[in-house]
């Protein structure tokens, strides 16, 4: 790739392999060049969601990236966080943070087989949208949470429907209570114009 990615070049990811391969290309610029260079500001709205709906730790951290939502549950002092993504490189950046206990690389679109599990909560900021991860892998988190697990799962707005993520929870029935959303802003006022204003909507249950 001939120049640092941006989140278009992600929205236009359609394999396990090319997103990878972004995000390889990405992970030394990610936290400087986008997450503070485009106000990204989703995996602090996750974090908070999760602590309001009474979540603590340990908790997993799905599509952990470079870890932004890991240090804001640090900040937050929830207890342990564990990370998983599909980017190796991603998670090397994750891991210099120390606000992990452990980082596992994963496709989360497949069953997990995780050491730590169940975990009190599950928490995911960005990874559910166009190019990663659709609304299939839902159930594969489910299967990791403990009884009364909190979930704050964001999920791209513009998708929620389309994609299928809205028939993907219904599917869940008594499988979890408490099921609420909200959309929130996923960038602030630095984005550019061509994505100052998207949205994400945070869904957040518990398993029963």
């Amino acid at each position: 790739m001939g120049q640092t990615p941006d989140v278009d070049d992600a929205y236009a990811m359609s394999s396990p392999d090319e997103v990878k391969d972004l995000y390889r290309a990405w992970s030394h610029s990610y936290d400087a060049v986008f997450s503070e260079g485009q106000g990204y500001q989703l995996p602090r709205e996750v974090a908070t969601a999760f602590v309001a709906a009474g979540g603590t730790g340990p908790v997993l951290d799905v599509g952990a990236g470079t870890g932004l939502v890991g240090t804001a549950l640090r900040g937050m002092n929830i207890g342990a966080i564990d990370g998983i993504d599909l980017s190796e490189d991603m998670l090397q950046i994750a891991g210099m943070k120390n606000d992990y206990r452990a980082l596992s690389v994963g496709d989360v679109t497949k069953p997990l087989d995780l050491k730590n599990a169940p975990y009190a909560g599950v928490v995911s900021a960005g990874t559910f949208t166009l190019g990663h991860v659709g609304p299939d892998a839902l159930a594969n988190l489910l299967a990791v949470g403990a009884s009364c697990a909190v979930y704050v799962i964001s999920v791209n707005a513009a998708h929620f429907v389309t994609a299928g993520f809205e028939q993907a929870f219904d599917r869940f029935g008594d499988q979890i209570s408490d099921f609420t959303t909200r959309d929130v802003r996923i960038y602030d006022d630095r984005a550019d114009d061509s994505h100052r204003n998207d949205i994400a909507r945070l869904v957040t249950y518990r398993k029963r």
